[in-house]
């Protein structure tokens, strides 16, 4: 199967001047959409407050590797829904791929449950906002190691999630092998963290990446765009050694894989995790 193209990343004039982005129409065509509220600074951090009531799930995330690529903000429109618009810094737009171990998940008043609550788990992202610049992430795939969870997750939560064989061990490295079903070849993922925990600072780039707490997900049956809430501590990140690692995940998507090492990578320990439900989003495109 021949592979898209690589990115090459430019910021397309439109983008410059952050007042103007590009969005899809509902029959997929591209249209300029001047002025959208884009995130403010108190939005990203009000988006940390715990929401009000009982979460629908538990998780702990372990052993997360953040690898990002700067790449070209009209072919992320190109990809998103109706509704959302590429979320930039300082003009670039990100594609990131984590991969990480999903320990003791479970929804509201039940135990983890062995053999179905720990897998593995590795997604491929973006960062957007809607109309009224509420941010988030959107995941162009998750891959799973647990089908259970995968069909659970397509079912409730709308998010592309894929069957995939992962194993992955942690000893003085975190050696992650993972292969999506239907694939034939499998993204490998050498990693582990090193030096004094940071907090991300508000503002910067590692807050922009790994600091988010809203996600979006598309039902395309009923043409309808959902914000679902995660709420956890700030992450304790450290630097990140990654001396083997895989673009073959953005492939698997159809997407450009990018070109040259990560422009920006990290890494955490250990979160847990509150997952609350979808809300529908009504403010339109």
């Amino acid at each position: 199967m021949a592979r898209p193209q690589r990115w090459a990343f430019s910021t397309p004039p439109q983008y410059r001047g952050g007042a103007t982005q590009i969005t899809n129409t509902p029959g997929g065509d591209r249209h300029l959409v001047s002025n959208p509220i884009l995130p403010s600074s108190a939005q990203r951090l009000a988006l940390r407050k715990r929401p009000d009531g009982p979460a629908a799930m538990y998780q702990t995330w372990q052993h997360l590797l953040f690898l990002h690529w700067e790449v070209d903000p009209a072919v992320i429109a190109s990809r998103l829904p109706p509704g959302l618009h590429p979320d930039l810094f300082d003009g670039r737009a990100y594609l990131g791929l984590v991969p990480f171990f999903m320990r003791r998940v479970r929804p509201r008043h039940l135990p983890a449950v062995p053999g179905l609550s720990n897998f593995y788990e590795m997604n491929v992202r973006t960062y957007v906002h809607d109309r009224e610049g509420i941010p988030g992430v959107w995941f162009f795939s998750l891959d799973a190691s647990n089908a259970i969870a995968c069909a659970v997750a397509r079912a409730r939560f709308h998010l592309s999630y894929f069957d995939a064989a992962i194993r992955a061990t942690k000893q003085d490295w975190i050696r992650f092998h993972a292969i999506r079903r239907g694939q034939d070849t499998a993204a490998e993922f050498r990693y582990r963290g090193h030096g004094p925990p940071r907090e991300a600072a508000p503002g910067t780039l590692d807050f922009f990446l790994v600091e988010r707490y809203a996600l979006y997900a598309h039902h395309p049956g009923k043409g309808r765009l959902y914000r679902g809430t995660v709420h956890h501590s700030p992450y304790s990140l450290h630097e990140a050694e990654a001396p083997r690692w895989s673009t073959l995940p953005v492939a698997w998507d159809d997407l450009p894989e990018p070109s040259g090492p990560p422009v920006h990578s990290c890494y955490a320990e250990t979160i847990d995790v509150e997952v609350f439900g979808l809300e529908p989003v009504t403010n339109g495109s």
